[in-house]
């Protein structure tokens, strides 16, 4: 068992590494994201091959990205972080009731009960959601997982192109590698002392995120370990492109491995819910970061960067991309993640429970 799984690994790095390579070649936004998941999710549907990528590398890739966010937190960002905590609650806020707005149109359109929609429609809590739709009876824990995983996909392939289109207004937004995008801290040569002492200071601070049950806490952790640093004065050296490129390679990897629509009942229904509700989803979140253009004066791709319905890691990686403010963005993301993580299950389990189930949610498994 123990070389069937050395095997499947070893194939789903030759299936990632390609992809990578290839969407670099093609010149597309993080392509050692975007090459590795679609290699592997492609490659991923054929054969007998049981592919494997192990959770730890996905979380060292998380590591690595949390500590180039938490460079990004200096005092002046922290200032202007708690600034805008009135607009963050705004936010979160009409972005989880359009996101419901949402869910309840396709359950009436597609006869999927509504609790399941909603669970598998509430943005940037994977994990969470995937717990809470366990412990809920009556809901359908592979449709939440699908479209999950699904709205997730359509933001890490969908965003990078919008964002990078004629919608936003970038004066010649760098490419993948450029060095000026990973302009944070001081440059890595001559750090390296500093860099070791922060990295085993990030790694012990991932676990104990873990331990204390912090929502993505391979990431979270760091974040803070490094914000912490920085704002007390221990200012760490800025990763390199090839670094920050490998840990989306980490990453892309095993977000391939997440979407597997043959364990779905319904494939085309369900799959087609799961488009179309990404898509406006994404249409929704884009008019809401216009408000904060015009209110906070933020830059187009910072506001739509902080309100997309994503997880964190991936829209940090494209702040990095187009030079958006990466404290802003990842302190949207953050407060959205926190308040899913608190204050959603206990709101959606209230409301299932003194909701009364009609005939159409009775149903659902024979639709």
């Amino acid at each position: 068992m123990k070389n069937l799984n050395l095997i499947g690994f070893f194939v789903t790095l030759m299936y990632a590494f390609i992809g990578g390579l290839l969407f670099s070649a093609l010149h597309t936004p993080i392509p050692w994201l975007l090459g590795p998941m679609t290699a592997v999710f492609i490659g991923s549907r054929f054969g007998s091959i049981s592919y494997n990528w192990p959770s730890w590398i996905r979380n060292a890739g998380l590591i690595i990205v949390g500590y180039s966010v938490g460079l990004s937190f200096t005092r002046e960002a922290l200032f202007v972080v708690i600034g805008k905590l009135p607009s963050m609650m705004l936010m979160t806020v009409l972005l989880v009731c359009f996101c419901a707005g949402i869910a309840w149109v396709v359950s009436k359109l597609s006869g999927v009960d509504y609790p399941t929609v909603l669970t598998g429609s509430i943005p940037g809590g994977l994990s969470q959601m995937i717990i809470f739709a366990e412990e809920m009876k009556g809901i359908d824990l592979t449709t939440v997982t699908f479209l999950q995983v699904a709205r997730l996909m359509m933001i890490i392939f969908f965003v990078p192109f919008l964002i990078l289109g004629p919608f936003f207004n970038h004066s010649a937004a760098p490419v993948s590698g450029d060095p000026a995008v990973y302009s944070v801290g001081n440059p890595l040569q001559g750090n390296l002392s500093i860099l070791c002492l922060l990295g085993v200071i990030c790694v012990l601070c991932a676990f104990i995120a873990k331990r204390l049950k912090f929502p993505t806490p391979f990431m979270l952790g760091p974040i803070l370990a490094t914000a912490i640093c920085s704002i007390s004065g221990l200012e760490g050296p800025s990763l390199t492109p090839p670094l920050l490129d490998l840990s989306q390679f980490m990453i892309g990897g095993y977000i391939g491995l997440l979407l597997q629509p043959e364990k779905l009942h319904h494939k085309v229904r369900v799959i087609s819910l799961a488009l179309i509700s990404g898509m406006v989803m994404i249409l929704g979140s884009w008019c809401l970061s216009l408000i904060l253009v015009y209110y906070n004066q933020l830059t187009p791709s910072t506001s739509f960067l902080g309100v997309a319905p994503g997880e964190m890691d991936q829209m940090a990686i494209l702040a990095h991309e187009v030079n958006a403010d990466l404290s802003v963005v990842t302190g949207y993301q953050l407060f959205r993640l926190f308040f899913i993580y608190f204050a959603v299950p206990p709101l959606l389990r209230l409301f299932f429970l003194k909701r009364p189930r009609n005939k159409g949610d009775q149903q659902v498994k024979t639709c």
